[in-house]
C-alpha cells in the first residue's frame, strides 16, 4: 500500500523543496520577534525605571496634575489597545508603565518632604533622640539624631533627622541627649554631575548634619511617638548584639561580622575597609542580595532537610513550601536585625518573591520574579532606580538569571564511580562559580566604573575563593551565632565566624597587596551608564541572537570618549580647591573636604596630590604656587577688606571668596575672582580657554528640585 501526503513521492527518491520558498530576512525577522511573545511583560518594570529615571533628570520641579493626566490618558489608550486586540499593546503599555513610574517618583518625593536646617553662623544648642549608628565618619563616630529642639529653630522649622558626626564613642540608640554643633544643610555633589547625596538625604527625610563640638549629655526628654520609640528599640537591640559580637571575636573580626549581621560599621577598621573595596569584596560588608540569599537559602534548606528527615512528617505537610515560608521569616528577621537599609530592602523583596513562587508552584528564580520583584521595589522607593546599589544588584541578577536560562542541563551518567562522579561535581561546581563570577562582574562593571571609578582587577578570583567560606561558614554561622547570642549561646557559632572572617580578610589583604590591584577609570558623561544599562538588559531579556546587538550599548561606559579633564576644582563652600598638573590635581589645603577631592579626581581621572606645589597659609586665607599659576582661598566667613582682596589678587591667576565681595581694587583686573554670589551654584570645575575660563557648577546641574539647597 502506498501513501502519500499531498505530492507522489516514488520510493527510494526525496523530492526536494524546489516550490518551497527560501526563508527572507523578512520572515527571520518575524521569528525572531515571535520568540518574545513571553518577553514583553518583562520590559514593563524596565519602562517604569525609566520613567522614574526621567523625573531625576528633569532640571525642574513638573507640577503634579499633569502627570496624573498623562497617566489617565496613557492607561485609556492601553486599555482600548487591549480590548481591540491590536499591536498597540505593547508600545501602549510600555508608555503607561513610563508615565506611571514618572508619577510614582513625583509622589513620592512630595511625601518624603522634610524641613531643612540652614548653616549655622556657630555652635547651637540641640536635643534629640540617638535613632541609630551610622558608618564611622573621618572625625569619630556618626549617629542620626532625631530633633526635638533645635536653639534658635521654630518647631515647624526642625528637620526629622540630622546626620550627628561624634568626637567620642558612638551613643546607644534610644539615648536621649544634649550638645552643642555646628549645623549645615545637605551636603550636594561633590563635583558637577557626581553622585548627589542631597537628593539622597532629602528621600531619607534627613534635614541635615551637625559637628559636634561638645560630647552628648543624657538628659531626660518626653516619650517620642510610638513609631519612633519601636525604631529606637529595634535600633538599641541590634546595637546591643553588634557590641556582643565585638566582645566575643574582638574589634578586628567583630567589626566586620557586625557589619554583616546588623549593618552597623562604626567598629570596623579603616584599613580592613580599604584592602576590602581594593580586593572587590567590599560588597560583603553591605547587607545585600548576597546576604539575604544564603540566610534565606541556608534556613530554607535545613528546614527542607529537617522535614525530609523526619517520615511521620513528611507524609503531612509539603515540606519545600514549608521551607519556603521558613525562608521568608529568616528574611523578615535578618531585615529588621539589620536596621532594614534600603540595600537590604531591595534583597529581602527579591528573596520574598522568590519564596512565593515556590508557595504558589511557580519558577523561584525566573525574569518573571525578578520583573515583579523590580517594580515592587520602585513603587516603594522610586529612588532606587538613580542609586548605584539597585542598578548593581539589579543588573548582576538578570545576568545571572539570564545565564540560567542558557545553561546547558547536564546528563545524569548511570553506574559512575563514585571518585569520578565527585570530580565531575566539583568541577562542574567551580566552573558555574568562575561563570556566574564572570557574568555578574561584566554586568555590574560599568556602573562600578561610572560610580566609583575604581576597578579590582582581581575581584574575579578573590571572590571565587570567598564564595565556598561565605556561602558555607561565614554567613550561616553567623546567622546561627546571632540568634544564639541573643540567649547567651552563641560562642561556638561565633567562633567559626571569626575564624572564617579571618580567613577572608586574609585573602582580601593579600588580593589588595598584588601589583596594579586597582585600576581607576574617570566617569563617562552622564548620557553613558542608562546606555549601557538599556543594552545590558536587552542582552538579557531577549531570546534569540539578536540579543548580541545590545552589546555595544552595554560598553557604553567604557567605549565612549572622555571630555578633558577640568584645571581647576573648587569645593562646595569655596573653602579649598585643587589645580590640575597634567595627571595629577593638586589639592590646596589636605585637611578640609579630602573625601569630595578624592571624588572628583577618580571622576576625572586624576591622582589626587596633597604635598605638591607651594603652599602659604594665614589665618583665613591660603595661596597654592602650580607650574606658573597662583591660587588663592579665602575661606574665612567674615569677608575681606579691599586690602586684603588686593592682597590676595597680587599675582594671582584666580581668587575664590568663601563671602561676597562687593568692590573689587585694581589689583583684581585681569584676575578671576569667584566670591559667595557665584559658590551659592555649589561645586565648580573650570576650564582654560584660549580668552579666558569657563566654569559649570554643580546646581546648575541639579537645577531647580526641593534637594538643591544653597551650601
Amino acid at each position: 500500500m502506498r501513501v502519500t501526503t499531498g505530492r507522489d513521492i516514488s520510493p527510494g527518491v526525496i523530492a526536494p523543496d524546489a516550490d518551497r520558498p527560501s526563508p527572507t530576512a523578512r520572515d527571520w525577522l518575524a521569528q525572531q520577534l515571535s520568540a518574545q511573545s513571553e518577553r514583553w511583560r518583562l520590559w514593563a518594570p524596565v519602562a517604569m525605571g525609566l520613567g522614574c529615571a526621567a523625573y531625576f533628570a528633569l532640571r525642574s520641579e513638573p507640577p503634579v496634575w499633569p502627570l496624573w493626566i498623562a497617566a489617565a490618558v496613557s492607561v485609556a489608550c492601553t486599555a482600548m489597545a487591549w480590548s481591540r486586540g491590536t499591536w498597540r499593546i505593547i508600545p501602549f503599555t510600555l508608555v503607561a508603565f513610563a508615565v506611571f513610574g514618572l508619577l510614582v517618583a513625583k509622589l513620592r518625593s512630595d511625601a518624603v518632604a522634610a524641613p531643612t536646617a540652614e548653616a549655622s553662623q556657630g555652635p547651637i544648642g540641640i536635643e534629640g533622640w540617638v535613632v541609630d549608628v551610622s558608618s564611622p565618619g573621618s572625625r569619630g563616630a556618626r549617629v542620626m539624631l532625631a530633633p526635638t529642639w533645635m536653639q534658635g529653630v521654630a518647631a515647624s522649622d526642625i528637620p526629622h533627622r540630622l546626620s550627628l558626626s561624634l568626637r567620642d564613642e558612638a551613643v546607644r540608640p534610644g539615648t536621649p541627649v544634649s550638645i552643642r554643633a555646628i549645623v549645615n544643610p545637605p551636603p550636594g555633589p561633590a563635583s558637577p554631575g557626581a553622585f548627589d547625596f542631597g537628593r539622597n538625604a532629602w528621600f531619607q527625610s534627613v534635614g541635615g548634619s551637625a559637628l559636634a563640638i561638645t560630647p552628648p549629655r543624657p538628659i531626660i526628654l518626653p516619650d517620642p511617638p510610638w513609631r519612633l520609640r519601636l525604631r529606637l528599640a529595634i535600633n538599641a537591640m541590634r546595637f546591643d548584639l553588634g557590641r556582643r559580637i565585638v566582645a566575643r571575636l574582638g574589634p578586628e573580626m567583630g567589626g566586620i561580622a557586625t557589619a554583616m549581621v546588623t549593618g552597623h560599621e562604626a567598629w570596623v577598621n579603616p584599613a580592613d575597609e580599604q584592602a576590602m573595596r581594593d580586593s572587590g569584596l567590599a560588597h560583603i560588608l553591605s547587607i545585600s542580595g548576597l546576604h539575604m540569599a544564603i540566610v534565606g537559602g541556608f534556613v530554607f534548606f535545613a528546614v527542607r532537610l529537617g522535614v525530609a528527615a523526619w517520615p511521620w512528617l513528611v507524609l503531612r505537610v509539603p515540606g519545600k513550601k514549608v521551607a519556603a515560608g521558613a525562608g521568608i521569616a529568616a528574611v523578615g528577621l535578618y531585615l529588621v536585625v539589620s536596621g532594614a537599609p534600603p540595600p537590604a530592602e531591595r534583597a529581602a523583596v527579591v528573596a520574598w518573591v522568590a519564596f512565593a513562587a515556590i508557595l504558589l508552584d511557580r519558577r523561584a528564580i525566573s525574569m518573571n520574579a525578578l520583573a515583579l520583584a523590580a517594580v515592587i521595589v520602585l513603587l516603594r522607593r522610586p529612588e532606587s532606580v538613580v542609586q548605584p546599589g539597585f542598578q548593581m544588584s539589579f543588573a548582576a541578577t538578570a545576568a545571572l538569571v539570564a545565564l540560567a536560562e542558557v545553561w546547558p542541563a547536564r546528563l545524569k551518567e548511570i553506574d559512575v564511580p563514585w571518585p569520578i562522579a565527585a570530580i565531575q561535581k566539583v568541577g562542574s561546581w567551580v566552573f558555574a562559580a568562575l561563570a556566574a563570577s564572570f557574568v555578574a562582574g561584566l554586568a555590574t562593571g560599568p556602573f562600578a566604573m561610572q560610580h566609583f571609578n575604581r576597578s579590582a582587577v582581581y575581584g574575579l578570583f578573590a571572590n571565587l575563593a570567598v564564595a565556598p567560606i561565605s556561602s558555607f561558614v561565614m554567613m550561616p554561622s553567623l546567622a546561627v551565632g546571632a540568634v544564639m547570642e541573643a540567649f547567651g549561646w552563641g560562642g561556638p557559632a561565633l567562633w567559626l565566624a571569626g575564624q572564617s572572617v579571618g580567613w577572608m580578610m586574609d585573602i582580601g589583604r593579600f588580593t589588595a597587596g598584588l601589583p596594579g590591584a586597582v585600576a581607576t577609570i574617570p566617569s563617562a558623561p552622564a548620557l553613558a551608564l542608562p546606555t549601557a544599562f538599556v543594552g545590558l538588559l536587552f542582552v538579557c531579556l531577549w531570546q534569540g541572537r539578536l540579543r548580541w546587538l545590545g552589546m555595544p550599548l552595554a560598553c557604553a561606559v567604557l567605549l565612549w570618549p572622555r571630555p578633558s579633564a577640568p584645571d581647576v576644582w573648587i569645593n562646595e563652600q569655596g573653602t579649598n580647591l585643587a589645580v590640575r598638573s597634567a595627571d595629577t590635581a593638586v589639592l590646596m589645603r589636605p585637611r578640609v573636604g579630602l573625601f569630595g577631592a578624592d571624588i572628583w579626581s577618580r571622576r576625572r581621572g586624576l591622582i589626587l596630590d596633597t604635598e605638591g606645589g607651594e603652599r602659604a597659609c594665614r589665618r583665613s586665607w591660603c595661596s597654592l604656587n602650580v607650574g606658573e599659576d597662583r591660587w588663592a582661598v579665602w575661606f574665612g566667613r567674615r569677608g575681606p577688606n579691599l586690602g586684603q582682596v588686593a592682597e590676595l589678587c597680587a599675582g594671582s591667576t584666580g581668587v575664590v571668596v568663601r563671602a561676597e565681595v562687593p568692590f573689587l581694587p585694581e589689583d583684581c583686573t585681569g584676575v578671576l575672582v569667584l566670591d559667595g554670589r557665584d559658590m551659592a551654584h555649589g561645586s565648580a570645575e573650570l576650564w582654560r580657554t584660549g580668552t579666558g575660563w569657563d566654569g559649570q557648577w554643580a546646581r546648575d546641574l541639579q537645577g531647580d528640585r526641593p534637594w538643591a539647597v544653597e551650601p
